[in-house]
C-alpha cells in the first residue's frame, strides 16, 4: 500500500488548491461568474486514484507521467480542438505555423472517437493520394485511433520525408473500408493561385490563411489585371473549398481587400481579452466587381469568416455546401518553455451575429456534390441551312469551303490545347456555375460591359 503519510500530504495540497484556486482566477471571470468552490468529493476522488495506480498498478509509473495524463484528461474532456501540448507536441505546433513541416497535408478534428479528415491541403500527398473531406480515419497503419488523442494521431501522421504510412479510412457512400498508402513530403503550402478564365473574369484559390496571404492576394490581383490586358476584372471566383482555415489576421485581411466599410469578425468569450472586434477599411480591390466565392463541407475556419463577412455585406454570393462550422477561437498558453496547453477561449460571429461553430455558413446557392463529363460528338448532329444543297453564302464571307475548314481546324486545335492544360477545370460543376453566375451578374450591373 501507498505510504498513508504521502496520501496525507497529497490531500493536503489538494485543500490548498482549493483555498487559492477561486482567489488567483477571481480576476480573470467576468462579474456575471460566480467562483464555485471545488468539490471536495470529487478532489478525494483523484487523490485515490492516484494512490491506487501508485501502489497497485501493474508497473511503477512515476509522479510526473501521472499528473501529465491527469493534464490531457482535463483538457480532452472539453472540446476536440483543447488538448495539453507536450514537449514534441509544443516544437509540432511551432513548426507547423511556419509554412513548411513534414507530413502528408492534411488537416483533421475528432468526430465520435474517430480522426475526421477537415480538408486536404492543395499540392500535398493526401489530396494526390485522393484523401477527402469528412473521410474518417480509424488506423494508422497498424494502429487503432478509437479515442485516441488528436495530437498523438497526428504524431503518427508526421515522420521523416520519403516515408511510407497506409491510412485505413471509412468513407460515406462505400461500403467497404479504404486504404491509402501515402508517402510523407515537406510540405510547403502555396497559399494563393489564381489565373484568367475567360477575358475579363478571373479565378483565385486560397488553400490556407498565413500572415502573408493578402499581400499574396494583392499580387495575384494585379497580375490578373495585367494578364487581362491592363483592364479591369469583371468579376472573380474566389475558391475557399477545402481551406481548413489558418491565421486569423489573414483571413480579415484577405475580406478587407473587398470591402470598404464595416465590421468584418469578432469574438466572445468569458474573458474580457478574448473580446475581439475587426473592421474593414476603406478600399475595395475590385471596385464592386461581383464576386461568387466557392465554399464546401472542407471550408473552416478563417474560410468561414471569409465567406461570413462577405456574405453579410452583400459583397458576394456564396455557392457551394454548408461548411465546416469550426467557428472557435483557441489561445496557445505556454505552461513552461516546452509545454502549453491549447484552450478555446471564445467564439466567432460574424457582421450579423451569427454563429460559425456547429453552423456554419449557408451557402446563398446550394450546388449538389457532382462533376461534369465531356460528351462525346454525337453520331448525328442536326442539319443547319449550311448543310443545305445550294445555300447561299453572306455576300461579305464568301469563301470556299476548304478555307473555312482550314481556319475552323487551325481554331480547334488551339483550343484544344487550352482545354488540355486546364483539363480538371472542365469537370468543375461548381467552377462552371460560378462562372457562368459572374457573366449574368455582369451583364445586369449598370457600367460594367
Amino acid at each position: 500500500m501507498i505510504n498513508p503519510k504521502y496520501l496525507s500530504v497529497l490531500f493536503s495540497l489538494s485543500l490548498g488548491f482549493v483555498v487559492s484556486l477561486p482567489l488567483s482566477t477571481v480576476n480573470a471571470k467576468t462579474v456575471d461568474d460566480a467562483v464555485e468552490p471545488l468539490p471536495l468529493e470529487v478532489l478525494k476522488e483523484f487523490t485515490d486514484a492516484f494512490a491506487s495506480i501508485k501502489s497497485d498498478y501493474v508497473e511503477v509509473v512515476d509522479d510526473k507521467t501521472i499528473l501529465k495524463n491527469a493534464i490531457k484528461g482535463m483538457m480532452s474532456g472539453l472540446d476536440p480542438h483543447s488538448s495539453y501540448l507536450d514537449e514534441k507536441s509544443f516544437k509540432h505546433l511551432k513548426e507547423g505555423t511556419t509554412g513548411e513541416f513534414g507530413g502528408l497535408g492534411i488537416e483533421v478534428g475528432m468526430e465520435d472517437g474517430l480522426i475526421k479528415v477537415i480538408a486536404p491541403i492543395d499540392d500535398t500527398p493526401a489530396q494526390r493520394a485522393g484523401i477527402m473531406s469528412g473521410d474518417l480515419i480509424f488506423r494508422i497503419d497498424d494502429k487503432p485511433v478509437k479515442d485516441m488523442e488528436l495530437d498523438e494521431s497526428v504524431k503518427l501522421m508526421r515522420g521523416k520525408p520519403g516515408s511510407e504510412i497506409e491510412l485505413s479510412i471509412i468513407r460515406e457512400g462505400h461500403d467497404e473500408p479504404l486504404k491509402f498508402t501515402l508517402k510523407r513530403a515537406i510540405i510547403k503550402v502555396k497559399s494563393v493561385k489564381s489565373r484568367i478564365l475567360e477575358e475579363g473574369f478571373a479565378y483565385l484559390r486560397i488553400s490556407s490563411f498565413q500572415s502573408r496571404t493578402a499581400e499574396q492576394l494583392k499580387k495575384a490581383l494585379k497580375k490578373l489585371v495585367k494578364e487581362n490586358d491592363k483592364q479591369a476584372l469583371k468579376g472573380l471566383i474566389l475558391d475557399l473549398r477545402n481551406n481548413p482555415g489558418g491565421v486569423l489576421n489573414g483571413s480579415v485581411d484577405v475580406t478587407d481587400i473587398f470591402l470598404n466599410k464595416g465590421l468584418i469578425v469578432y469574438t466572445q468569450g468569458r474573458v474580457k481579452d478574448s473580446e475581439l472586434k475587426f473592421s474593414a477599411t476603406r478600399g475595395d480591390a475590385l471596385n464592386g466587381a461581383p464576386i461568387v466565392v466557392l465554399v464546401n463541407g472542407g471550408s473552416a475556419s478563417a474560410s468561414e469568416i471569409v465567406a461570413g463577412a462577405l456574405q453579410d455585406h452583400k459583397r458576394a454570393i456564396i455557392m457551394g455546401s454548408d461548411t465546416f462550422g469550426k467557428g472557435s477561437v483557441q489561445t496557445i498558453k505556454p505552461l513552461t518553455p516546452l509545454t502549453a496547453i491549447k484552450l478555446t477561449t471564445a467564439r466567432y460571429y460574424t457582421p450579423s451575429g451569427r454563429s460559425i461553430q456547429a453552423e456554419g455558413i449557408v451557402p446563398d446557392i446550394t450546388l449538389a456534390n457532382v462533376s461534369l463529363e465531356t460528351k462525346e460528338k454525337d453520331s448525328f448532329s442536326q442539319v443547319k441551312e449550311a448543310d443545305l444543297k445550294g445555300h447561299l453564302l453572306h455576300k461579305k464571307t464568301k469563301k470556299s469551303s476548304s478555307e473555312k475548314a482550314k481556319k475552323k481546324t487551325s481554331k480547334s486545335k488551339e483550343d484544344n490545347a487550352e482545354k488540355n492544360d486546364e483539363a480538371k477545370e472542365k469537370t468543375d460543376y461548381a467552377l462552371h456555375e460560378a462562372l457562368n453566375l459572374l457573366k449574368g451578374l455582369n451583364i445586369l450591373m449598370p457600367g460594367r460591359k
